[in-house]
Formats: C-alpha cells, sequence, structure tokens
C-alpha cells in the first residue's frame, strides 16, 4: 500500500490522502452509524461521541472481513451539519494513522436515516487474510 499524501502540484490536505494505491482483495464497508451493538443511539447532540462510536463499529466491520484502520485507503464521510467538521477531524485522528491517512471524501447532507444522527462513515481498506 502506498500512500500519496500530497503529490506535488496537489493542493494541501488536512488529514487524508489524495491517493492510495494498493494490490489484492479489498473489503467494502457499509455506511456505519452512531448505534452501540444493542441499537441504542450513543452520543445524543454530540458529534464527537457519535463519531467515536461509527469509528468504533467500523472496527467491528473491518476486523469481520479481515482488515483494520490501518487497511481503509478511502473512507466517504457524510455529515448533516459542517460545524462538526473540527470534532469529526478530532476523533478521525484517534483511529488512522496521521502520517498515512486514507483517501477520503466528506459530503454535507441534510439528513440521515435517522434524525439525531449527525455523522456516517462508509470505508473501502485492503484485505489482509480473508477469515
Amino acid at each position: 500500500m502506498q500512500h500519496h499524501v500530497r503529490p506535488e502540484g496537489s493542493p494541501p490536505a488536512n488529514g487524508y490522502s489524495h491517493a492510495v494505491s494498493f494490490a489484492g482483495p479489498i473489503v467494502v464497508i457499509s455506511g456505519q452509524v452512531p448505534l452501540d451493538a444493542e441499537g441504542r443511539l450513543v452520543g445524543y447532540d454530540d458529534a464527537a461521541e457519535q463519531t467515536r462510536q461509527v469509528f468504533r463499529n467500523l472496527e467491528v466491520a473491518l476486523e469481520a472481513a479481515g482488515s483494520t484502520m490501518g487497511d481503509v485507503v478511502k473512507l466517504t464521510i457524510f455529515l448533516t451539519n459542517m460545524s462538526d467538521l473540527t470534532a469529526f477531524r478530532q476523533v478521525r485522528d484517534e483511529f488512522v494513522d496521521t502520517q498515512r491517512p486514507p483517501a477520503s471524501s466528506l459530503v454535507q447532507v441534510s439528513g440521515l436515516v435517522h434524525p439525531a444522527f449527525r455523522v456516517e462513515i462508509e470505508a473501502i481498506a485492503a484485505v489482509r487474510s480473508i477469515p
């Protein structure tokens, strides 16, 4: 896996790589939301706690597929409020290697599947070993 954080001629990146190249099997993780294992909302009206739970859910899904957060090559982030961006970035940096961050896209949406959800994240990762 090779992270092209800021190729010559590209604009500055804030916590993402402009490109990530890799070879081998991949796993695509569905959008994860801020629900715990019992289906309860975590962090009502708290963007940081919701984001933290979403990353925990990503870790669980990745592990089930033979991968880890270190193997993530692309994140797609959906936020309902751009004022949550700072909280999102702080929490994201707890879970990703900030020296080798995944490629990312961030989209503001008018709403998610539940009106209390503030963040949803989907991922694409390389697979180390198929379980």
